[in-house]
């Protein structure tokens, strides 16, 4: 009896485990990284960039940052080093502009934008509406491709997504995902040919208000080798900002 009990339960265990390592469905995925990013309030905090140039040494760039998520908004304004200062960047819904001090003009520019002419791009810093912007990518069975996969020691949900829309930085990406939170730990970008352009990795987490917020990231350029950015928040305080923060007169205004 003692022996048929411990056949039974091995089976249930296995039964259990294996059903465990199931893969989700990608869109399951990407729903859950989705609702991580979007900040239940506004959001303001200090950022800074380092960036390595292969011949060019270290350029560290620091910025403010405002964000206000249930209108897919954000600001960033340079604050060093005096070169920069005063330049800025505006998202506002679709439209994304560029603002240069010297000048005192706004240019519209896409989502790839390169930020401080850095590996970090605007994208890496709005709402992220992945269930708009990418699908699972299906294999030549017809299902789609995750797999299991350790990233050092950490299990991950390892997946390929493709565009659904032209206006995204890349049109392929594979992503890893920790298995038993979903926070997106690595992620490699590719353009149409399949080249791959560029490996980001979020290093560290920190949780604002209920959400996990990567505070630490690094993106490495794959396309112009030795050329990578790393990307620090800090001071993050989520509180409710001037409407007046959003819009082109307050870059403007920082300049007179």
């Amino acid at each position: 009896m003692l022996r048929r009990t411990v056949i039974l339960m091995t089976a249930v265990l296995a039964t259990a485990a294996g059903a465990a390592d199931t893969p989700p469905a990608i869109g399951t995925i990407l729903k859950k990284l989705e609702a991580n990013y979007r900040m239940a309030s506004d959001v303001k905090a200090q950022v800074a960039l380092t960036q390595q140039k292969a011949g060019q040494g270290v350029k560290a760039i620091e910025m403010q940052y405002y964000r206000r998520d249930r209108d897919n908004t954000f600001v960033i304004v340079m604050t060093a080093p005096e070169a920069e200062k005063g330049n800025g960047y505006l998202r506002v819904g679709d439209n994304f502009w560029m603002y240069r001090r010297n000048t005192r003009t706004f240019q519209h520019i896409n989502r790839d934008e390169s930020i401080g002419g850095t590996d970090a791009r605007g994208d890496d810093f709005e709402t992220r509406n992945l269930t708009e912007l990418y699908e699972g990518a299906k294999g030549p069975d017809g299902g789609e491709i995750i797999s299991q996969e350790m990233l050092g020691k950490i299990p991950t949900w390892k997946f390929e997504v493709t565009a659904k829309v032209n206006d995204v930085d890349y049109p392929k990406k594979i992503y890893w995902t920790q298995k038993d939170n979903d926070l997106l730990l690595k992620e490699e970008a590719y353009s149409s040919s399949g080249t791959l352009m560029q490996t980001a990795y979020y290093l560290k987490y920190t949780q604002v208000k209920g959400r996990y917020v990567p505070v630490r990231q690094m993106f490495i350029d794959e396309f112009e080798k030795g050329n990578k950015t790393i990307v620090d928040l800090s001071n993050i305080v989520p509180e409710k900002l001037d409407d007046a923060i959003f819009t082109k007169a307050y870059l403007e205004n920082l300049s007179k």
